[in-house]
């Protein structure tokens, strides 16, 4: 008889240390069409605190509930009303508090394999709850996962409440609140007076909507790391140009002495930025993986942030969903035909089209036909790019030193999802967590264009 990864120590409901004040707040056209997918799992691994763990345990909860003050929705339900409008009810019922123990699991057994082992999907809470349920339990849940030499703090949050943005920001404050920050600064902005505010209506089954995609599908799941100067390099390439140097100055000292932005690739054309580069390079060389004849349509699906593409912009820190996603179509034959910089354009083309004009007719297109948003690879050649380089991942330190590694959950993973992070040393490296396929992941893993970009630690 094996013994679960993962052992419970105990559970129990931590209320706001202030009732709220704010009014029920509707739900948005971009917090509705994610009624069908699950909670948001995101959590950080930490070494082991300076202290024992139950004056952490006690420490977090008295955080948490300090925390759940400036973010009243996430300790509230959702309520749908009479003509079928949802919304939060900021009512303080509470969020749930896990304090697990894995005492057997080392953080080089989180880290240094070449997938994500499998008992880190335990590290978090409310797995694959679908966010509908967001009516009838807690909104948010925080698990707190003891290990022989670390602490792993994973977080489940509603997705027709948060979009990455707005999880960090709670994350974040999470953290300042728990080594004793006083004056909160990052506060969020709870107002519901844009055009994502719709009088349609999404009409819903009794029972509340599934998910799209299968949860049971084969899939690996690993971690490719991309220093700055790979990075760089690739950017470069992708712009067909070299690097500038001054003088004889080497890469390593020039990566020191410049910030990203100062670095100049000159071109005629318009430039492709690092993270376009990035996708670009991930969009050929699965394409390459999975073995398509030229003719087979492509997807790569990117999610951006609407807060300031609107006029008048969102505030930076507006609370809620303020995303959409924007397909980007190409046959196997013209992602694999051409060269990066044909592939990043066509990514980068699309995203810097989508203005207040285009995300204005995203809203009037679903206010015509309300629906949940239909996550997954439907015809097996999607890629959907989630989650942000620029998201303050590492920027948490609960009173002992910042994250080891961020991680994620089982939630809304299927062939083909892919999530952006910071990395760790930062300076412009990124992190792609990617989910596919067995097979597709074993070709990609041997393709030589790809490869030569990753860091191998």
């Amino acid at each position: 008889m094996t013994t679960a990864p993962v052992a419970l120590v105990s559970k129990c409901t931590i209320f706001p240390s202030e009732k709220s004040s704010l009014p029920d707040l509707k739900l948005s056209v971009s917090d509705l069409p994610m009624l069908s997918v699950h909670y948001i799992q995101k959590g950080c691994l930490f070494t082991r605190p300076p202290f024992p763990i139950p004056q952490l345990i006690s420490l977090l909860k008295l955080s948490l509930s300090q925390t759940l003050t400036h973010f009243p929705p996430l300790a509230g339900r959702f309520v749908t009303d009479s003509d079928g409008y949802v919304y939060i009810t900021c009512n303080d019922e509470g969020v749930d508090f896990v304090h697990a123990t894995a005492t057997h699991i080392f953080i080089r057994d989180v880290i240094g394999s070449i997938d994500v082992p499998d008992h880190v999907k335990e590290f978090f809470p409310l797995d694959r709850t679908v966010s509908y349920r967001g009516h009838f339990i807690p909104l948010l849940a925080v698990q707190v996962t003891e290990l022989a030499d670390g602490v792993f703090i994973g977080c489940a949050v509603n997705h027709s409440v948060t979009d990455g943005t707005s999880i960090w920001n709670f994350f974040n404050t999470f953290a300042e609140v728990s080594r004793g920050v006083k004056r909160i600064v990052r506060q969020p902005d709870f107002t519901r007076d844009s055009v994502l505010i719709s009088n349609s209506v999404l009409k819903l089954p009794a029972d509340g909507p599934e998910i799209t995609f299968s949860g049971d599908a084969p899939l690996r799941e690993r971690i490719f790391s991309f220093s700055r100067e790979s990075i760089l390099k690739l950017k470069a390439k992708t712009n067909n140009q070299k690097l500038s140097f001054d003088g004889e100055i080497n890469i390593v000292e020039l990566i020191a002495k410049q910030s990203n932005d100062h670095m100049k690739i000159k071109t005629e054309t318009a430039e492709i930025s690092s993270f376009q580069s990035l996708c670009a390079l991930l969009w050929r060389a699965v394409t390459r993986a999975r073995k398509f004849p030229p003719s087979k349509m492509t997807t790569f699906r990117m999610a951006v942030n609407c807060r300031h593409r609107l006029q008048p912009k969102l505030n930076p820190l507006y609370f809620g969903n303020a995303i959409q996603s924007i397909p980007i179509y190409a046959s196997a034959g013209e992602v694999l035909s051409n060269d990066l910089y044909w592939c990043a354009e066509q990514l980068t083309k699309n995203v810097n089209a989508h203005d207040d004009v285009m995300v204005r007719k995203f809203v009037e297109d679903w206010e015509k036909d309300p629906r949940c948003f239909p996550l997954g690879n439907f015809d097996g050649a999607m890629l959907t790019m989630g989650s942000s380089p620029r998201f303050p991942m590492y920027d948490n330190d609960f009173g002992w030193g910042r994250p080891v590694a961020v991680r994620s959950g089982r939630a809304n993973k299927f062939d083909g999802k892919i999530s952006a992070f910071p990395g760790r040393e930062g300076g412009g490296s990124v992190d792609l967590e990617v989910i596919l396929s067995p097979e597709t992941m074993e070709a990609l893993e041997s393709d030589p264009e790809f490869m030569q970009y990753v860091t191998v630690y």
